[in-house]
């Protein structure tokens, strides 16, 4: 089965033995990826695990990852024909990236204010000044309270 792409692993095999001729950087409207150039063949920089072109959202990182893992530095081609400035217009670029954050912050402050709860709740337990009733006690206070509750709903007076 041949393969659409060339893996990270092979690109800096073939890069070893000069087999790669050159190298474009090519815009998507969902980012930037890279084409290499094998003679009279060209194939694209692929994803780790699939058989997919690895896709930048930002042409900095593209040019970062083939300087530093690759080693390339010189590139025949930028085509920027298909890019798309809307991680520019001022915004978050990973809408799921803010939300996962924001849920993370409110977990994080949920938890504060529990523990802090039962702090208070262990440290009035704990207070030797705490007055105590019983269940029983407990129980018949809020049977009345309920009675006193349902009797208002049924249009009865206090």
């Amino acid at each position: 089965m041949g393969t659409n792409t060339i893996s990270t692993v092979l690109a800096k095999q073939m890069i070893e033995v000069a087999a790669i001729n050159s190298v474009s950087i090519i815009s998507t409207p969902e980012g930037w990826f890279a084409m290499l150039k094998l003679g009279a063949t060209e194939k694209p920089l692929g994803t780790q695990r699939t058989d997919k072109p690895r896709i930048w959202r930002s042409l900095d990182r593209c040019v970062e990852y083939l300087k530093n893992e690759l080693h390339i530095v010189r590139f025949e081609l930028l085509d920027a024909s298909q890019s798309c400035n809307i991680a520019l217009k001022g915004g978050k670029s990973r809408i799921d990236a803010s939300v996962r954050l924001r849920n993370a912050h409110e977990a994080a402050a949920h938890d504060k204010w529990f523990r802090q709860q039962v702090e208070e709740g262990v440290a009035e337990a704990d207070d030797p000044d705490t007055t105590w009733i019983s269940n029983y006690e407990a129980d018949a206070s809020w049977s009345k309270k309920r009675d006193e509750l349902l009797n208002k709903a049924e249009g009865g007076v206090d």
